[in-house]
């Protein structure tokens, strides 16, 4: 244990010297950047990234997970999280004809253990890095119906639920939040269809095979996505209100699982955002509810430069939905058949918990340097168990839980 602790601490200051160094080299090439003209956004791109991180665990412990975690479950343990390719050609915004594109995201990593879908790569082996294909769909714009028209997405999507994604470019922490883990879909494959009613509201409905299942269903039957979208305050605040809902449980199909997200992002200035995550699911044949919400600012202080709040209250008081994995096959092995195998794969009871995270987002401030496309993301989370007497984390014996966290993000 000793020498894992020594090797995190090596790591941590070995990381808090890069980013002291990095942040003084940033500011002062900031002095003499001078703004480069925005050049048109192509309609046809390839690009992608790396990310990879560790979370320091100061409970250290023995099975080298942190509960209730799934992109940066282990503990003091260096992460390749993900490497992803992408080639994409966007709708044309300002459409008025008919039009189509096109997205396919290929990611290799620790992430896809909990991002595969039943039936497409969902056993690819038992090794930390596994393939995964995050999206595959067909966009199509038709003007009809509104003036605004009808967009459809057919094929494998991320979902539309939530604040956080599985792109860590859109995420402003490194760990995620317990609605992102365990209150809402990762992925689903189907038809969606949003209507946009006018500049102010889309009405969104379609029919998935369920959450996080694709060329394979885990009892099949259908599922259905929808909700609507508002945007307003001239575009400053978004809230999208989403609900999913069908039978979600291995071999049965009838029994419903409803997952209901609303998100509001408020951009209450030019640099200071709110965003506000409320999430309420149910399970019927578990008579399982959890809910709970999440609220996060973030402050952009210049180009280079910003720093985060988030805090969160999650309920989970049938012990249903919140659980660590043991092995990297027990995540698909309870979505596709309803059963784990490893013996700290296990839940963390009749739990509320309480999580609060700070951090700081630090770019590549000027084009053209080596350090292009880097972003570097340091922060602190406290995680606690809200009501006495749980104790879900660090090997199922502490009520709170401490961890640090720092990964890189490299775009190209």
């Amino acid at each position: 244990m000793k020498s894992r602790l020594n090797t995190t601490a090596l790591v941590f200051h070995a990381s808090a010297i890069f980013l002291a160094s990095f942040v003084q080299a940033s500011a002062d090439v900031a002095k003499d950047a001078i703004p480069a003209p925005a050049a048109a956004e192509p309609r046809l791109k390839f690009y992608g990234w790396i990310e990879g991180g560790i979370s320091g665990n100061t409970g250290s412990p023995h099975d080298a997970q942190n509960f209730g975690r799934l992109f940066d479950d282990r503990s003091n343990q260096a992460l390749l999280n993900q490497v992803s390719v992408t080639a994409e050609r966007a709708l044309d915004p300002k459409a008025t004809g008919f039009d189509w594109g096109f997205k396919t995201q290929a990611m290799y990593g620790s992430d896809s253990r909990f991002t595969h879908s039943v039936g497409l790569l969902d056993q690819t082996g038992s090794e930390r890095y596994q393939p995964d294909l995050v999206e595959a769909y067909l966009n199509l714009h038709c003007p009809v119906l509104t003036e605004g028209g009808i967009d459809f997405k057919i094929g494998k999507v991320v979902t539309l639920e939530g604040a956080e994604t599985i792109d860590p470019r859109s995420n402003f922490f490194y760990s995620h939040s317990y609605i992102f883990n365990f209150g809402i879909p990762l992925t689903y494959t189907g038809a969606t269809a949003t209507v946009h009613v006018t500049k102010e509201l889309d009405l969104i409905g379609g029919v998935t095979r369920g959450v996080n299942t694709s060329t394979q269903d885990n009892n099949g039957a259908a599922g259905f996505q929808g909700g609507f979208g508002l945007n307003l305050l001239d575009g400053k605040l978004a809230i999208l209100a989403i609900t999913n809902l069908g039978p979600e449980t291995p071999g049965n199909d009838h029994d419903y699982r409803y997952l209901n997200d609303v998100t509001a992002t408020w951009k209450i200035t030019d640099k200071l955002t709110s965003i506000t995550d409320v999430n309420y699911s149910y399970d019927k044949l578990a008579k399982a509810a959890c809910y709970g919400a999440a609220e996060s600012l973030t402050y952009q202080i210049n180009d280079w430069l910003a720093i985060g709040a988030r805090a969160e209250i999650w309920a989970d008081p049938k012990g249903f939905y919140a659980v660590q994995y043991g092995n990297n096959t027990d995540p698909m092995s309870l979505l596709r058949d309803g059963v784990v195998y490893a013996p700290r794969s296990v839940g963390g009871g009749d739990t509320t918990y309480g999580d609060l995270t700070l951090g700081v987002n630090i770019k590549a401030p000027v084009a053209g340097s080596i350090i292009q496309g880097l972003m570097i993301r340091p922060e602190v989370r406290v995680d606690t168990a809200l009501n006495s007497g749980k104790r879900p984390f660090n090997d199922s014996k502490d009520r709170s839980m401490v961890t640090f966290g720092l990964d890189a993000i490299m775009t190209f």
